[in-house]
């Protein structure tokens, strides 16, 4: 064990890890607690000094379940213990144990952006969670457009990974439309695919409040 010690002992704490993430940039791993709070006050990892992200450090961080099981095999008890402190700080709140979904097609996180610490270790499953963004979804009305076709619910919630081609599929599922029949605008301008929400979020609604605004267009349905 005293071989492995550097490999599976946060550098923060000095502990073994508990919930391992790792950064993405560099591969350092911490605790998720530790490396969570520090990035609080810094950019940079604490370990080689790589800046992580210009404005959300957190986006970089990625839940390492593999290192994780490595640990709780490792450290007799670690697991045990941990279930154990977790269990007795709800019951002495009065709280409600919250859980990390199990599903698929289920998606959900802390206001950081990162997964609950409270998760089944039982199951060999990783959901990755991301920083969201808030979207309306405006339809683009004109003297010639006579279609009927609108969204019910404008207002949508995605991670800032996701693409205007994946809001195409989800308005065109909705919309009962093909592909072809659904175009994405901002400000009147049609927004490519493959531009991420992120990246539509720096580049035209930076510093402004939420949701962003963006517009859909139905074309024409041609024979």
């Amino acid at each position: 064990m005293k071989e492995l010690n550097e490999h599976i002992v946060c550098f923060l704490c000095a502990g073994y890890f508990i919930d391992a993430t790792t950064i993405t940039e560099c591969l350092h791993t911490f605790c998720k607690s530790c490396i969570v709070k520090y990035l609080q006050t810094s950019k940079y990892c604490p370990m080689c000094n790589t800046k992580i992200h210009e404005t959300q450090p957190l986006l970089n961080l990625k839940l390492d379940r593999v290192m994780q099981d490595i640990v709780y095999k490792l450290v007799p008890g670690l697991q045990h213990s941990e279930e154990k402190r977790i269990r007795e700080f709800y019951q002495s709140r009065g709280l409600d144990r919250v859980t990390q979904p199990s599903g698929d097609d289920t998606v959900g996180g802390d206001p950081m952006g990162l997964p609950y610490s409270t998760f089944d270790h039982s199951r060999a499953h990783y959901f990755r969670y991301d920083e969201h963004v808030s979207l309306c979804l405006e339809k683009l009305s004109s003297s010639k457009d006579k279609s009927k076709a609108v969204l019910q619910q404008k207002y949508v919630r995605c991670s800032v990974r996701a693409q205007i081609r994946h809001l195409r599929r989800v308005l065109c599922h909705r919309l009962g439309l093909s592909l072809q029949h659904v175009q994405i605008l901002f400000d009147n301008e049609p927004l490519p695919d493959h531009m991420t929400m992120k990246q539509l979020w720096l580049s035209r609604w930076f510093g402004k409040p939420a949701p962003l605004l963006l517009h859909y267009s139905i074309k024409d349905k041609r024979r």
